[in-house]
């Protein structure tokens, strides 16, 4: 069921951080709320989608196909997470397929209806993009000390392994 998006939970988000109750009304404007059931899938593995995604209530776990029918849990997105966000960007496939856990909302924005904004609501859309890469860098930024970690178990270097 899709249904208006609220600006005050917006207004939380990351998107949030640096608009003002006038920006978020705008950008509820644009975005769609939608209720999925449990293990309804929001993003296909090598599927294209040009919706960028805002857990809101209940989780979605970040899944890759592990063959047979068996599927490996890469991470768990929570309320306030961001989904999509490379895809939104480039248009590429997807990576990994995205699964409610239990029943979940989330506000889905579309490319073209960001892009709308271009004109009207320039630093709207400046500060939503910002939001964005400032996800795309906390996912990095994440991966990257997981990787140390793992490299410095598997060496028995630094610490505690």
């Amino acid at each position: 069921m899709k249904s208006q998006p609220n600006p005050e939970i917006i207004a939380q988000s990351p998107f949030g951080a640096e608009l003002d109750p006038v920006d978020c009304r705008t950008l509820a404007g644009i975005m769609t709320a939608r209720r999925l059931a449990d293990t309804e899938i929001l993003i296909e593995e090598g599927r294209t989608d040009d919706s960028l995604y805002l857990i809101v209530q209940g989780a979605v776990a970040v899944t890759r196909n592990a063959g047979g029918g068996n599927w490996t849990v890469l991470h768990v997105l929570r309320p306030g997470d961001i989904a999509g966000e490379l895809g939104f960007l480039d248009g590429k496939e997807h990576s990994a397929t995205l699964r409610a856990m239990g029943e979940t909302e989330i506000y889905s924005l579309q490319r073209q209806a960001l892009e709308s904004l271009v004109d009207k609501h320039p630093m709207l859309l400046y500060r939503v993009m910002r939001a964005i890469v400032r996800s795309v860098h906390r996912i990095l930024r994440r991966m990257n000390f997981e990787y140390v970690e793992l490299t410095n178990y598997i060496t028995k270097q630094h610490g505690r392994y």
